[in-house]
């Protein structure tokens, strides 16, 4: 295998080799879980050999962490073009939760990958503050705004995506699950959450009885 170049800017056909390895490696954590994936189990199932696997990605902690960006980047774009879409700070909460939850129907092999590197509890793989810091900054915005009532938007991110989480875990292995029915629970969850309550209407004074109190 020849050296690498002085110049470590993939060429283009490193891109596709890389990606590749990429994809292999979520084939892999889907069908075995990330303990199986070994350099030389992503190297046959990329039909490479370890020692190219190793020119692309020095090690295999280099290549799951590779593989796990991979997957936050793809969620990430998603998320933020749905949110981008939105009509006003409730319409981009909205739309962050419908679309987080979304993304696992259309990538459930990502979910998986999510899973198993980011969801367990054992694995440092991530923040769980940086993974729900665009739900934070929305949640302030509308703070700003003046539409949310007042509270500490990461404490509240935290405590929506936790659910999210808990859904989505739920729902890999009772794939029974309604989706749609749970993302619309989800939404009502947060929004009665951050909505400012609505102001009460003063009581109304009973109206006097116009029949005579009897005398005893």
């Amino acid at each position: 295998m020849a050296p690498r170049r002085a110049d470590t800017t993939p060429t283009p056909t490193e891109q596709v080799r890389r990606g590749q390895l990429i994809e292999a490696t979520i084939d892999l954590i889907c069908e075995r879980g990330c303990a199986a994936a070994s350099l030389s189990a992503i190297a046959r199932q990329a039909g490479m050999s370890k020692a190219a696997v190793l020119y692309h990605f020095s090690s295999k902690d280099n290549l799951t962490q590779a593989t796990l960006t991979h997957v936050l980047d793809s969620v990430t774009a998603y998320v933020t073009e749905s949110v981008a879409h939105a009509a006003g700070p409730k319409g981009a909460v909205v739309a962050y939760v419908r679309s987080v939850v979304g993304y696992q129907r259309t990538e459930r092999r990502h979910v998986r990958v999510i899973a198993e590197m980011l969801l367990d509890r054992q694995s440092g793989a991530a923040s769980a503050v940086g993974r729900w810091g665009m739900l934070a900054r929305l949640l302030a915005d509308g703070q700003r705004a003046g539409v949310f009532r007042e509270f500490d938007p990461q404490t509240v991110a935290l405590a929506v995506g936790g659910a999210i989480e808990g859904v989505v875990s739920h729902w890999l292995t009772h794939p029974e699950l309604d989706l749609d029915a749970a993302a619309s629970e989800l939404e009502t969850f947060t929004l009665r959450a951050i909505e400012r309550p609505r102001p009460r209407l003063p009581a109304q004074a009973s109206p006097v009885s116009s029949v005579p109190r009897s005398v005893l």
